[in-house]
């Protein structure tokens, strides 16, 4: 078999890690070109790479995150209250496997959302399955799906995913199925998922917010427990851009 025909092989089996690995080997001179260990080596890791790859980037567009944001380029200081030792901490996404939440409040603009995003990110580049939702759009799914009897199948959806990023908690008013539908998703994934809630509102805010005492208590507890938390300060970043 020539190199041409394994190339076209290497593309019928979809192995495009191998193929581009394989074409860069063969446009290196002869007396350059890796012995056959570290050929098979290079083979290997490089399908490998790029398969990680394809999996972050379906992993990214089914997240449906509002922002493409990273954590490298989120500004850590001070006058923001956000230090990068915090991030760091998180970067390893062992959080998620301790089922751990992250509650970030601050005033608008002040880079809430793409901190979340950009958390989001870091966990589908370590496999995991994330679903981003503004609360907008959180109490549209509850709304409709009552309707079209299509409740338990989202609620059940939503228990399934590694980390779920609820955006812009108590921007609007929520109602009393969401708020007993939030309080049932968050018990299905105490201490085994993650969740990730911001918001405008301090944290002390949240159960006037929610206005139903018992509801409140159980949904703070479950939330509260065990979380990590950001009180990001300083002015609004879309000023500054």
């Amino acid at each position: 078999m020539n190199t041409q025909e394994t190339l076209a092989l290497l593309e019928k089996l979809k192995l495009t890690g191998m193929l581009k690995a394989y074409q860069g080997i063969l446009a290196m001179p002869v007396q350059e070109q890796p012995s056959i260990h570290q050929f098979i080596a290079r083979m290997a890791e490089a399908e490998l790479l790029e398969r990680n790859r394809k999996r972050t980037e379906t992993s990214l567009k089914q997240s449906k995150m509002r922002y493409n944001a990273v954590l490298e380029q989120i500004e850590c200081s001070s006058s923001r209250n956000l230090h990068r030792e915090h991030l760091e901490a998180l970067a390893d996404c062992s959080y998620i496997l301790r089922g751990e939440n992250i509650l970030i409040t601050g005033a608008t603009g002040c880079g809430k959302s793409y901190l979340a995003c950009a958390l989001g990110r870091q966990a589908c580049a370590f496999g995991y399955k994330v679903t981003y939702l503004g609360m907008v759009r959180f109490l549209e799914m509850i709304t409709q799906s009552r309707i079209d009897g299509s409740f338990v199948k989202q609620i059940n959806k939503l228990e399934k995913t590694d980390l779920l990023i609820l955006d812009d908690f108590g921007l609007q008013a929520i109602t009393p199925n969401a708020r007993v539908a939030l309080l049932q998703i968050l018990e299905d994934r105490y201490a085994r998922k993650s969740t990730i809630i911001t918001s405008q509102l301090p944290v002390a805010n949240w159960h006037t917010y929610i206005n139903e005492s018992t509801i409140a208590d159980a949904i703070l507890d479950r939330l509260t427990g065990m979380a990590h938390r950001f009180e990001l300060k300083g002015e609004s970043m879309r000023k500054r851009r």
